[in-house]
């Protein structure tokens, strides 16, 4: 069994009323695909990035225990992701949900393979180290050693990211 932290966003509600409510179901939908959820964070709030006039998104991150390997996972966020109508046209377009493999049991990725890991620009990204920090404040980054509240205070702005 691993431990994983998984992040969550949506900024379009697809076949749920909100972004938000399109994340609750995915958290619920993911406890069936086996995957035991551990912890959650609160929800937050964040610009949309590359184009802020996009709608802002819903984000939250969970820790979850599974006997999958991260391939195995990734391939069942992605299942999940279509189910909830995400099509993969265009990189960074809006979505209704966005399941990424931020840590995946202190794994560290070699060279081309696939998924990386720990989640390449999660260190970048408010909306992933804020909710991470909030239910995971010892966690480590598994590359860099570097702890989750420094990594905050490097952050050059937070992005938009606030507590929903």
């Amino acid at each position: 069994m691993a431990v994983s932290y998984i992040a969550l966003g949506a900024n379009l509600p697809g076949r749920f009323p909100s972004p938000a409510a399109a994340v609750e179901a995915a958290i619920g939908a993911l406890q069936g695909l086996g995957i035991t959820l551990l912890s959650r964070s609160s929800l937050y709030r964040s610009t949309a990035w590359p184009d802020p006039s996009d709608p802002e998104f819903v984000n939250a991150v969970i820790s979850v225990m599974t006997d999958l390997d991260a391939s195995a996972l990734l391939e069942r966020l992605h299942a999940l992701e279509a189910e909830f109508g995400r099509e993969r046209r265009k990189p960074n377009a809006p979505r209704p949900l966005d399941l990424d493999i931020v840590d995946h049991a202190g794994r560290v990725s070699a060279p081309g393979e696939t998924p990386i890991l720990p989640h390449p620009r999660m260190a970048d990204r408010a909306f992933v180290l804020l909710p991470l920090a909030e239910i995971a404040p010892s966690w480590r980054h598994p590359a860099t050693g570097m702890a989750i509240a420094d990594l905050v205070r490097a952050l050059p702005d937070p992005q938009g990211a606030t507590l929903l």
